[in-house]
């Protein structure tokens, strides 16, 4: 399931088929059985609730999904702020230390740029290895330098670098911060539930009149899945701060 929803086309797909699916389950149901014309003011008035129900739902899904894109936007942001601030703070550090810390954070700002740019899982591997490598050696530089010079602006350079190490975890368990799993079944269940109704209530139908529910609940659930994919869909977090972070250190 988590896969599937990683993949905005696969939802928009496998939800119009099912919820269509669903619609002529409810016409066969229909065929059957007809709805009785005094019963037919009380069936409208339970597919209304429902379809509110579903409505207020898939609204609450795109807040959800909307606070975590804004969340990885906001720690892009800091991230680069971090990594700006510990560059400047490098001049602390005895010269060679100093040279040493700022060459690693320029190659470090370029692995997180990637980071977010990246499609591929091998290739993000790579990435996170590199990363990992590079914090080590980050973090080994500083805790030497701190060891030869306890002083309290080589101290202000190692809060800066553990600030550094931080936001780089708090962008990541943001990414992995995804729609809940419960949620998609929850909406699955309910729309399935109203298509199967729809079906029954809006007398068979032709093929547009079937297809328009579940084509408008699909459309919805697709936008969902976009925005809960980092790294998968259209609408993504684009790394401006570190791209410009980058090309100002390069500039330097």
């Amino acid at each position: 399931m988590r896969n599937v929803a990683e993949s905005p086309f696969s939802v928009f797909f496998i939800s119009v088929f099912v919820l269509w699916v669903s619609v002529r389950v409810g016409s066969l149901f229909h065929a059957k059985k007809a709805v009785k014309e005094e019963d037919r003011q009380d069936y409208d008035v339970v597919l209304t609730a429902i379809l509110t129900l579903l409505g207020l739902i898939i609204g609450f899904s795109f807040a959800m999904v909307i606070t975590r894109y804004d969340q990885r936007k906001n720690y892009e942001e800091a991230e680069a702020n971090a990594i700006g601030t510990e560059y400047a703070r490098a001049d602390l550090l005895p010269a060679e230390d100093g040279a040493r810390v700022r060459e690693l954070l320029k190659n470090y700002t370029d692995q997180r740029v990637l980071f977010y740019e990246t499609r591929d899982r091998d290739q993000l591997a790579r990435i996170d290895a590199q990363t990992a490598k590079l914090q080590s050696d980050l973090w080994s530089v500083v805790k030497s330098a701190a060891a030869k010079q306890p002083t309290p602006t080589v101290a202000l350079v190692a809060s800066g670098m553990n600030d550094v190490l931080n936001s780089q975890g708090y962008t990541q368990a943001a990414w992995w911060n995804r729609f809940p799993v419960a949620a998609w079944g929850l909406l699955a269940v309910i729309a399935i539930f109203c298509s199967i109704l729809f079906g029954y209530v809006s007398h068979g139908g032709g093929v547009v009149l079937s297809l328009l529910l579940p084509f408008a609940v699909s459309t919805s659930f697709f936008l969902i899945a976009d925005i809960s994919s980092p790294r998968h869909g259209f609408i993504r977090v684009i790394p401006q701060n570190l791209v410009t972070l980058s090309q100002s250190f390069r500039a330097r």
